[in-house]
């Protein structure tokens, strides 16, 4: 045991050391803000506003309505002009208009109007913005048109069912937000499992290439050394997601400061989130991530070391032996949305169940409510196997560690890999 924590401490702190974990620690939170608002940021300011010129054979499109109109939505802006259609299709770009529509004579509340087309020399993408805009004129004709005054426009508008779904054996579990909860707690695991899976692969494939590990396996069991590694780079794994998860926690603390300040729509965006918090029950929630992390990263983990044991210093060897267990890793994340959208059904169950696809998928039924969507003894039962499941596949794959580390020159196959593992 003490060679196990020999081997613990030398892979945690010769990869904590490194200049470049702590520059990508520092700088993943700071480039993940950048592009969250450096995209919105370049979108708003790369918008374009559209001047669409729209001729009414109707009579009923006023200047004023179409005014009102943009005043309420200004991305694009609608002009009323009196042209022949025409006249007006060879020259509206002369004029200064990107487009132009035209609404026909027979448009009636009572009836169905023509199709209405957009007319443009090059692809809109605002048209969707523009159909608003000439429905919600459209919407005020009709009301006038049907002798509905303001108050009655306001009560339509307003009056609608709000429908909730509740879970009457867990009063607090809330949908729409453990639908969120579930995905980025599921993706953030999917996450974690292919940039530090991978990483164990390699730092097995420099140990063999260095022949560091054939002084290593002359004085520690296979097993040992397979334990000891992917222990030493989960504990890196963790400590790196915990200084996100400070990380997190500073900017959070600062907008609710902000939010004391300011009342708008940090204030808004704040309280969503509290809102998330105290919708479901997060002491939970983090304890089966904190599980079903650690669990899929030793599990997988086992099987990337497995492989970087067997290839040589050929990298697009290592790819091809490693893409079957990335799509494994895929395929959970596809099972995760079937998840979502039923926690309850048998596909979603037994995916959390088995191993391959646990850790992903289970988070994302966890999030509705232990009893309420996920029983007692399906959470049991996983965790077991998960456990049970990383155990074997140590032992499993430290057998074929055991050849695989002291084969050179040679391409291996899952298939020899698998007679490595059965030889006594």
């Amino acid at each position: 045991m003490n060679k196990t924590f020999l081997i613990i401490q030398r892979e945690y702190l010769t990869r904590v050391k490194k200049k470049t974990f702590i520059i990508s620690t520092l700088l993943f939170p700071l480039l993940y803000l950048g592009l969250i608002f450096g995209t919105s940021y370049i979108g708003e300011k790369s918008s374009t506003q559209l001047k669409i010129a729209v001729i009414d054979s109707s009579g009923k499109f006023t200047a004023e309505k179409i005014a009102e109109a943009n005043e309420h939505n200004k991305a694009n802006i609608l002009t009323l002009v009196q042209e022949d259609p025409r006249d007006l299709s060879e020259k509206f770009e002369a004029k200064g208009y990107d487009a132009y529509v035209v609404i026909p004579k027979n448009t009636m509340v009572s009836g169905t109007a023509n199709q209405i087309s957009i007319k443009s020399n090059r692809t809109l993408g605002a048209v969707s913005d523009v159909r608003s805009k000439l429905n919600a004129i459209w919407n005020d004709i009709k009301y006038e048109d049907l002798n509905i005054d303001t108050d009655k426009r306001q009560t339509l508008s307003e009056s609608h069912l709000n429908v909730s779904a509740e879970n009457l054996r867990d009063k607090k579990s809330d949908g729409s937000y453990a639908m969120v909860i579930g995905y980025v707690a599921g993706f953030l695991v999917y996450f974690i499992l292919l940039i530090y899976g991978s990483q164990v692969m390699m730092g097995v494939m420099e140990e063999k290439t260095n022949r560091i590990a054939e002084v290593m396996v002359s004085s520690v069991k296979p097993f040992q050394l397979m334990l000891g590694k992917i222990i030493g780079i989960a504990l890196v794994a963790l400590t790196q997601f915990l200084l996100w998860v400070a990380f997190v926690f500073v900017i959070y603390n600062a907008g609710i400061a902000a939010a004391d300040a300011d009342s708008s729509s940090m204030g808004e965006i704040v309280g969503g989130v509290q809102k998330v918090f105290t919708s479901v029950n997060m002491p939970l929630i983090l304890s089966l991530f904190a599980f079903y992390f650690l669990g899929g990263f030793f599990f997988f983990s086992s099987i990337y070391a497995a492989v970087g044991s067997a290839v040589n210093e050929d990298i697009r060897e290592a790819q091809s032996l490693s893409f079957p267990i990335t799509m494994i890793i895929i395929f959970a994340i596809f099972m995760l949305t079937i998840a979502m959208k039923d926690p309850t059904s048998p596909v979603a169950v037994w995916t959390s169940i088995i191993p391959f696809t646990s850790p992903i998928v289970m988070m994302a039924r966890v999030a509705y409510g232990v009893p309420g969507t996920v029983a007692y003894w399906e959470l049991a039962l996983s965790m077991a196997v998960l456990i049970a499941s990383f155990l074997f596949m140590v032992w499993f794959s430290g057998k074929i560690y055991r050849t695989g580390i002291l084969m050179y020159g040679k391409k291996p196959t899952w298939k020899e890999m698998m007679k490595w593992a059965m030889r006594k």
